[in-house]
């Protein structure tokens, strides 16, 4: 049997349950904390619909040009634009671009 076998049925007044209280930890692992990262559904989307990398989809979502992004990485616009539509970058670029958009390797590197 797969079933839970920690939890608890609150019923109400009518008798029938009203609330299912399950171990805390359990609960974390269907309802991520606030503070963990994510892929907004947008940016999914994006890579989904127009085919773009994981790069380009949070640099657009984040409403930011090719030029502002390079000026934060220190590169020239024509080489960030090389390495945005690259589907292979080495992982010290793919670390400094995540800084650059500000999000963390995880979200960039899905």
């Amino acid at each position: 049997m797969n079933a839970p076998t920690n939890i608890q049925i609150i019923h109400g007044q009518d008798g029938k349950p009203a609330f299912v209280v399950i171990p805390y930890a359990d609960y974390l692992k269907e309802h991520p904390s606030q503070d963990e990262q994510y892929v907004p559904h947008e940016v999914v989307a994006m890579m989904v619909e127009h085919q773009w990398t994981p790069i380009r989809s949070w640099r657009e979502h984040l409403k930011l040009t090719q030029h502002e992004v390079a000026d934060r990485l220190g590169i020239s616009q024509s080489a960030y634009a090389q390495q945005e539509s690259s589907i292979r970058l080495r992982p010290s670029s793919l670390e400094k671009i995540a800084v650059a958009l500000g999000v963390s390797l995880e979200q960039l590197d899905f």
